[in-house]
């Protein structure tokens, strides 16, 4: 397997605090309504307990990407050291193919550009031997960047309940699951 470069998503760990979504916005400065990083609180019926489990999600960095299959001028490549997907935004044309093809809802419109961006990776920042800004911010670990080649952690899944499956894109995304948290029983109370 040639190095494909994915964000691990601990959700043992999310609290949902947000930092993750509010770092992406600061390095990249997105027009209000466009979100590249967001975070899910899961429902009750994948995660019983209310609020306390969360998925934070961006572009998979798909081993196959629907994206870059469907642009009509190339806007989109794969780059070959690391596997991340670049949207080349000065050959955007808008016409929205992306966005609309896209399962995990990565690719955004932009309304003052007229054209789709999703996220980077930070890839600027990866070449520099830096993290990607979600996974810097992140107070608690709970984002990481991992390569897929040399990551094996027990327990890891690919597809977490609610994440959506679509093994031909086979997204660049690993999970490790919420646990049920512990019940305290005191006696005689």
């Amino acid at each position: 397997m040639a190095k494909q470069l994915a964000f691990y998503v601990d959700s043992d760990r999310c609290m949902g605090c947000f930092t993750c979504a509010m770092a992406c916005k600061n390095q990249y400065h997105q027009e209000k309504g466009v979100v590249w990083r967001k975070v899910y609180p899961l429902s009750e019926a994948i995660y019983p307990h209310r609020e306390r489990a969360f998925y934070s999600l961006a572009c998979n960095h798909c081993e196959n990407p629907t994206c870059l299959n469907v642009c009509p001028v190339k806007a989109y490549y794969k780059r070959d050291q690391d596997g991340i997907v670049v949207h080349e935004q000065e050959k955007c044309i808008g016409c929205g193919n992306c966005i609309r093809s896209c399962p995990y809802g990565a690719p955004q419109y932009n309304p003052a550009l007229k054209k789709a961006e999703k996220c980077s990776f930070c890839w600027q920042r990866v070449d520099a031997g830096l993290s990607p800004a979600c996974v810097l911010s992140c107070p608690v670990d709970a984002i990481q960047m991992v390569d897929l080649d040399k990551f094996d952690a027990p327990g890891l899944v690919q597809y977490a309940p609610g994440f959506p499956k679509f093994p031909a894109l086979n997204p660049s995304v690993r999970f490790r699951l919420p646990k049920q948290p512990l019940v305290v029983r005191r006696e005689g109370i």
